[in-house]
């Protein structure tokens, strides 16, 4: 279990998703005829708040003062605590599909980030114009899709909740200093980790046993009767093409059906032609006629053309149902007079 290797990016996609919502954000400066004289795109910035002020009083070297471009945009994530109040079954799985091919995934575990974003200005009107940009959109919250996981094609809406909002306002200091003020936003995202995603489909139900006892006694009843479902397949997947329709049939209710050859049909197959199945009753090889219950399955009865293909719905199709076909159930019933028990871990009869 651990020791897995495995990166999904999740982390870092919240990061750049957070980030992207504040990257196209103007402000305008006017004259006193209401005409905009500029037009400021605020540079947005990966970055704790405290760098950006320590920039703007003093270089590395710390020997002279230098400017950098205000008003402008950083953000950092400042911590990440798990959320009780999304989670779920700790043994829960579901079934992920991408590209055909099913996995078996485990739930995925609810995460909080919090995010702080820090509006730099050094006028008033600057400040309020982001801000009034900004806070519309969070009522408290505002969701962002996020492709979490490729692999599954797992894609889901992560609220950002705006926590509150604090302001400071850095007028101390003599005339050479320059008057920084700061808005900071706090924020949470509620996004969601996921663990080491299977490269098969192994562990999917695809067999269910279900064993009748004639006693309540636990400890002392034998079973009686079984009941077996598997999944049936709907359609045809292995392209068998065992055959084709001799003349057509051109009545719904028309129970004898003509085929170029039943030789390899039997009694009790499933067949399938377009999209009609039906069940076979009867087989005559010698006139290549079938007797058949007609719209099996849950399938509606239809007219079919000469040469209209004709398949076997067989085991084979059913091993290859796809995740999210519509299926059916192969059932079946065994009774015991054994007495024996089936143990699961050991998958015999003891």
């Amino acid at each position: 279990m651990l020791g897995t290797y495995f990166y999904h990016e999740i982390l870092r996609k919240t990061v750049i998703g957070f980030g992207t919502l504040f990257n196209n954000i103007n402000i305008r400066h006017q004259d006193g005829a209401g005409n905009n004289f500029s037009v400021l795109k605020v540079p947005l910035a990966y970055g704790p708040m405290q760098k950006f002020l320590a920039r703007i009083q003093q270089q590395a070297d710390l020997d002279r003062q230098t400017a950098i471009t205000v008003p402008r945009l950083s953000f950092e994530m400042t911590g990440l605590t798990y959320d009780p109040t999304r989670k779920t079954g700790i043994t829960q799985t579901f079934t992920a599909k991408n590209n055909t091919k099913a996995r078996k995934v485990y739930m995925p575990v609810p995460y909080n980030v919090g995010f702080e974003l820090s509006i730099l200005s050094k006028l008033s009107d600057d400040g309020l114009q982001i801000i009034e940009q900004i806070l519309p959109y969070f009522q408290p919250s505002f969701n962002i899709t996020i492709n979490l996981v490729d692999s599954i094609g797992e894609k889901k809406d992560v609220p950002i909740v705006l926590e509150g909002i604090d302001m400071s306002d850095d007028y101390q200091g003599g005339f050479e200093s320059r008057r920084i003020i700061i808005h900071t936003l706090r924020f949470t995202a509620k996004t969601h980790l996921f663990g080491a995603i299977a490269d098969t489909s192994e562990g999917l139900i695809k067999k269910v046993d279900v064993d009748y006892y004639a006693d309540t006694d636990r400890k002392r009843a034998k079973r009686v009767q079984r009941y077996t479902a598997t999944p049936k397949a709907l359609k045809d997947y292995d392209s068998d093409e065992t055959t084709v329709v001799d003349g057509g049939i051109a009545d719904t209710k028309k129970t004898k059906i003509k085929l170029s050859a039943t030789t390899d049909i039997s009694t009790g197959d499933r067949i399938i032609i377009d999209s009609e199945i039906m069940k076979v009753r009867t087989n005559d090889t010698a006139t290549a006629t079938l007797t058949v219950y007609r719209a099996y399955d849950g399938t509606t009865a239809a007219t079919h053309e000469h040469n209209a293909t004709v398949n076997i719905l067989s085991t084979d199709d059913d091993a290859l149902i796809e995740l999210g076909d519509d299926f059916g159930f192969n059932e079946t019933t065994s009774f015991f007079t054994d007495g024996k028990t089936y143990s699961p871990s050991q998958g015999i009869d003891v």
